[in-house]
């Protein structure tokens, strides 16, 4: 009866990520998991303490702190200050492409990706519909560089944090191999959506002059907060001193604010992705812990049959990641293979990150700016995503692919 239920629930799971919800109801991918874990537990199937177990603590305590610690830069005025920068190009588009490209790049390298769309997409839209400039192209590279980028870092996005805590990899050693391609990745999104844009993204207006400057609203001082938190918390990552704590350590000190309320921190917090996180750990741990299941997927990999390398690896992530997301993807093939190298792990987390840019669907950060977007009246539909993004995906996942196989990480 517990393998039926467990089998049934793990199916249904991993169907709903496809589907992305339920049709004619308004619940997420979130919701299905939690729902799935729950009832794992209703039925009998698991126990509290089992699925404590499948729970991966190291990674959702890490990926809450660093939500906490990115929250920082929004409260400091950084990003409306970065993104006040970048409108004094708006007379040279091309420019501002560049400014927004490097921007989003290097920020979701050392912040969580989701938390870097989600502040700069209503401030780019605000700006740039000021200005008269057509914000998609802009957006388009502030969602395809925000993936790229985060592929340079262990903690630049959440299934990176996961496949880092998994492995124990080491987080410089990691950087030295994919910053790279991911840098690579980010040339390749600014001449790609340059090339599709440069004749259709308008002129500019003259910026208007009644505007208060950021730093007036703020103040200079306030930028370095965040800034040294950020230093702070690199330098940690080179001790002995578990990431996860590093960062909790980090997360505590920057909210103490004589400004800001500390719930306000916690109100940035992106708890529907901790609730993802929580429901597929207890989900896909309990499936593969059933004797069946674990007897198969040890025979794949017996039989070499789970990706190992690079044409694999890369064919794998580009289509789960774009039917079922990149981090369910993720922990279902960590749960696979639990004795994964070191250069596999590498390997999962350059290319399931940079596959999430083929389509709309293929990353949280795409869904996101389009989300935001949508909101402050600006329409990004699949078509236009899919036209700057399959390009982008296909040449930045092959020279991946090269630098992984010639520089001898990874078989071919």
């Amino acid at each position: 009866m517990t393998f039926w239920v467990v089998s049934i629930l793990f199916v249904v799971t991993y169907l709903g990520m496809a589907a992305g919800g339920i049709r004619g109801l308004r619940v997420d991918r979130s919701w299905i998991a939690s729902c799935a874990a729950v009832l794992l537990l209703v039925s009998g199937a698991l126990s509290p303490a089992e699925a404590a177990s499948h729970l991966d603590a190291g990674a959702l305590l890490l990926l809450l702190a660093l939500m906490l610690i990115s929250a920082q830069f929004d409260f400091s005025g950084v990003y409306a200050w970065l993104n006040e920068q970048l409108s004094h190009y708006a007379q040279r588009p091309a420019l501002l492409l560049l400014g927004v490209v490097l921007l989003g790049g290097l920020l979701s390298a050392v912040l969580v990706n989701d938390i870097v769309a989600f502040a700069l997409t209503p401030l780019l839209c605000h700006s740039l519909l000021a200005r008269g400039l057509d914000p998609r192209p802009f957006l388009l590279a502030l969602a395809l560089s925000c993936n790229a980028g985060s592929a340079a870092s262990l903690i630049g996005n959440p299934q990176n944090i996961l496949i880092g805590q998994a492995g124990g990899l080491d987080f410089w050693a990691y950087t030295w191999i994919a910053g790279p391609p991911a840098l690579a990745a980010l040339a390749i999104t600014y001449a790609v959506i340059w090339l599709q844009w440069r004749k259709r993204w308008g002129v500019a207006k003259p910026l208007a002059l009644d505007e208060t400057p950021v730093q007036r609203i703020y103040g200079v001082r306030s930028y370095l907060k965040p800034l040294l938190a950020t230093l702070v918390l690199l330098g940690l990552f080179s001790s002995s001193m578990p990431r996860e704590i590093s960062a909790l350590l980090i997360a505590v000190l920057v909210m103490v604010s004589r400004r800001v309320d500390s719930r306000d921190y916690v109100h940035k917090v992106d708890w529907n992705l901790l609730l993802l996180f929580a429901g597929l750990f207890v989900v896909t741990g309990a499936a593969l812990s059933l004797p069946q299941v674990a007897g198969v997927a040890s025979g794949l990999a017996e039989a070499g049959l789970l990706p190992q390398g690079v044409i694999a690896l890369a064919s794998a992530s580009l289509l789960a990641s774009n039917l079922i997301g990149n981090v369910p993807f993720v922990i279902l093939l960590l749960g696979g293979t639990p004795d994964a190298s070191e250069a596999l792990l590498v390997g999962l987390a350059v290319m399931s990150t940079l596959a999430g840019n083929l389509l709309l669907i293929g990353s949280v950060v795409n869904l996101i700016v389009a989300e935001s977007a949508r909101r402050q009246g600006v329409p990004l539909s699949f078509a236009d995503f899919a036209r700057s993004g399959v390009p982008v995906t296909v040449l930045s996942m092959t020279l991946a692919g090269l630098w992984l196989g010639l520089g001898g990480w990874l078989p071919w």
